[in-house]
């Protein structure tokens, strides 16, 4: 039995009626062939009772199964991801992601994203410390250890780490130079933000340290204090200030690939398991 919830998505919800391998399972219930379900699996886009699968393992009658039979894609193309590396050491690695690839494995899809891809390049095991939206491009930080994985998070949550952005917006930049939002504490996009205080939304908090007006645009760069999700992108929209491609947030649709105009260019902390000081810029 499969249920049409999330079919727009081509999200299949499944009961399995019979005992069998996910593949046999799979290929009795839904229009695909034995090639799509191995890719999908590849893919990680099959939850086996709420858990990712990657193998055609035995399944029970009653069982529930969960495919993502339209993935969400992100080749690697012609991108020579070891030429994206800025620095590394015996604790981490600093990378110049590139806009329309994410920082880390999907729901339904673990294989095609920047982690998988550098650590495919480097032979190496990465942890996830913080997170760019898939259409921002800048400096991303992978801990090469969990001890450094754990002790960076703490200097996030503390604001020990300056993170600095550039981008470019439509129109005017704000009157004021540092922008103080609420965040709906809701995991939809586009995030809702209001200047009013409410009951759990999220302080977000920005400074806008220099503006550049140019013919086509203006130019902000920007002192993010706060790390939400969408957080510059939800404020600059919020003041009619849209970042350039940001469609989801107010501003015309330019490109058909994931992209929108902001950076993150600047990070700076210090390593709290060996106290060097670091600043990385591009």
């Amino acid at each position: 039995m499969q249920s049409e919830r999330g079919f727009e998505y081509g999200v299949k919800h499944i009961i399995s009626p019979m005992s069998g391998s996910v593949h046999d399972v799979l290929l009795s219930i839904l229009e695909l062939d034995a090639q799509e379900v191995t890719f999908l699996l590849h893919l990680g886009s099959i939850y086996l009772n709420h858990r990712r699968i990657l193998e055609n393992i035995s399944v029970s009658q009653g069982d529930y199964l969960r495919v993502h039979t339209k993935p969400r894609r992100f080749p690697k193309g012609n991108v020579d991801f070891t030429k994206r590396i800025v620095f590394q050491n015996e604790h981490f690695v600093v990378v110049n992601k590139v806009s329309g690839i994410p920082v880390h494995g999907s729901v339904d899809n673990i294989r095609e994203n920047l982690q998988a891809y550098t650590e495919e390049d480097l032979n190496q095991q990465l942890y996830v410390t913080h997170r760019l939206d898939v259409p921002t491009n800048g400096l991303i930080v992978y801990a090469k250890t969990v001890e450094f994985q754990s002790a960076f998070n703490k200097l996030l949550i503390a604001r020990e780490i300056k993170k600095i952005y550039r981008a470019l917006i439509e129109g005017e930049a704000p009157a004021q130079k540092i922008l103080t939002h609420y965040m709906e504490p809701s995991p939809r996009a586009p995030k809702v933000v209001s200047h009013e205080k409410k009951e759990n939304w999220q302080e977000c908090v920005l400074e806008i340290l220099e503006t550049n007006k140019h013919d086509t645009h203006t130019e902000l760069k920007i002192h993010l204090h706060t790390g939400r999700t969408h957080q510059i992108r939800a404020q600059l929209g919020y003041e009619k200030s849209p970042i350039i491609g940001d469609h989801t947030y107010g501003a015309k649709k330019r490109w058909d690939e994931e992209r929108i105009e902001l950076t993150a260019c600047e990070l700076e902390f210090t390593n709290p398991l060996t106290n060097e000081h670091h600043h990385f810029k591009i």
